[in-house]
């Protein structure tokens, strides 16, 4: 065979394979668009079979919530965001996504009354999905979100089978959930965003190799996974802001998240900041008196998870006591109290459990899991100091909460504590901030020095500032973003 007619078929072969995927791609964007356009049909026909079988509904707000029996402060929002719709339209169903398969619809709003003495006018309708471990961390110890994002998506096409809502509400944080219910069904779509799933806090973490609960060590260390990493990070981001940009809709907890979302998805126009719900009514009316005669309690109030950093209260706990007279320890505790979501919180109270052991202050230290409403507001009145360790706290419930007790806060210098609640009112401080061990522990050292009538002002003042954190002003903001999506599905009437 000469060079020539080598050339030729080899030119030939391409010419082949080249169209034998042109061919394929085509064939795959046919099937593609009429399996999406199935599923639409059959979806839209389940939906409006629904509607014509039952003649006491008049539309339907659901919210994607797969851990919504986990207790935290993003569950006060899911919680007091539905008596908010139930109040305003009574005629319209609240469905509740959940992946809460162990426990029954009863249990999880007996849990709702205990923990967040929320009570619900009528009843919520649960779509319970089989597959939440799609969406957990633990399936995915490499390319984590990712993977739980994949997940959210599967955990998605379950919900929709179940039940094909009006009004579609991410409250969790699942965006890639969104497009999924706006253009294969036509929900009218939104969201209530805690932190991003990603942020630009993240990505500079990796582009600077700093070691963190989301960068190990051995990627932070090696300038090829870094780089590697913050390719995957960048290509993320920009699929996390396709999908949440796709909701008509935006509401976020603080400046700190709606600064990052702006950055990650754009639509300023349609993004608002809406303060989540803090149970403070009944705090706020307990009359604050001195604390000279309070026992020295610094409370820890949060779930059990990694990046509220635990070991940060030990050690910063650690720290002041060993600048202490030895005989002045026992004037001095440390509570930590929070919920454990599932075995891995659990073993991670087991881990701070040793921390505490090994610092050899354990007759200084207690824990105090899943306790009732009732225990955790008898806490809150039993401190003195409220201490919160988590870097870029996307808002901190339990720090407003704490500050309407009348604990004196003592929280990181980042994120909502920072820029939205201990901040100066009527010019004058509502707290403390610190960032590591040896600042936190220096400013337990300033409070407890402080006069009692010091420390009297400075709680007062920080009890002040709280009004806009209240659930009436939540539920009222609430309920005017979420209008025009009511007008869109004729719903406003009802």
């Amino acid at each position: 065979m000469n060079l020539a007619s080598f050339f030729r078929d080899y030119a030939s072969g391409l010419s082949q394979v080249a169209t034998a995927m042109i061919m394929s791609g085509i064939v795959f964007i046919i099937l593609f668009t009429a399996v999406f356009f199935m599923l639409r049909i059959l979806l839209r026909h389940r939906w409006k079979m629904t509607r014509e079988q039952d003649e006491k509904f008049k539309g339907s707000v659901a919210f994607f919530h797969p851990y919504c029996n986990a207790g935290g402060g993003g569950e006060r929002v899911l919680w007091v965001a539905i008596r908010a719709i139930q109040k305003r339209y009574p005629d319209i169903r609240c469905v509740v996504y959940s992946g809460d398969t162990d426990a029954s619809e009863e249990e999880i709003l007996a849990k709702v009354r205990q923990r967040f003495n929320i009570v619900l006018s009528r009843r919520v309708q649960f779509v319970f999905l089989n597959y939440r471990h799609w969406v957990e961390a633990v399936k995915y110890p490499y390319f984590t979100l990712l993977g739980q994002s994949i997940g959210s998506l599967l955990l998605g096409f379950e919900a929709l089978f179940k039940f094909v809502p009006d009004i579609y509400i991410d409250s969790m944080g699942y965006a890639f959930t969104i497009p999924l219910f706006k253009y294969l069904v036509g929900c009218s779509v939104g969201c209530y965003v805690h932190y991003p799933t990603i942020s630009t806090d993240m990505l500079s973490r990796v582009a600077e190799r700093v070691q963190a609960h989301n960068n190990a060590s051995f990627i932070s260390r090696s300038p090829l996974l870094s780089n590697f990493k913050l390719l995957y990070y960048n290509l993320f981001a920009y699929m996390y802001g396709v999908a949440g940009g796709r909701s008509s809709i935006v509401m976020v907890n603080s400046t700190w998240t709606y600064n990052h979302i702006m950055q990650l998805w754009g639509g300023a126009a349609k993004t608002s900041i809406l303060y989540p719900p803090c149970d403070i009514e009944e705090l706020v009316k307990i009359p604050l008196t001195s604390d000279e005669n309070k026992f020295k309690q610094i409370l820890s109030l949060g779930q059990f998870r990694p990046e509220k950093d635990h070991p940060l209260q030990i050690n910063a706990f650690y720290e002041f006591l060993k600048n202490m007279p030895q005989n002045e320890h026992s004037q001095y505790k440390l509570v930590l109290a929070g919920s454990c979501r599932n075995s891995g919180d659990e073993n991670r109270v087991k881990n701070l459990q040793k921390l505490v052991e090994e610092r050899g202050i354990q007759h200084c230290v207690e824990f105090r899991l899943n306790i009732p409403f009732t225990e955790l507001k008898e806490l809150l009145l039993q401190s003195m100091i409220s201490i919160h360790t988590m870097w870029n706290e996307h808002f901190g419930i339990c720090v407003v909460e704490a500050m309407a007790a009348g604990n004196v806060m003592l929280a990181h210098d980042s994120g909502g504590p920072k820029m939205d609640i201990v901040v100066n009112h009527n010019e004058k401080p509502t707290g403390f901030l610190a960032s590591d061990a040896t600042t936190y522990s220096s400013a337990m050292k300033t409070i407890f020095s402080m006069t009692p009538t010091e420390r009297l002002e400075l709680r007062q003042n920080a009890r002040d500032s709280l009004s806009r954190f209240s659930e009436e002003v939540f539920e009222s903001g609430f309920l005017s973003l979420l209008e025009p999506m009511f007008k869109k599905c004729d719903l406003i009437g009802y």
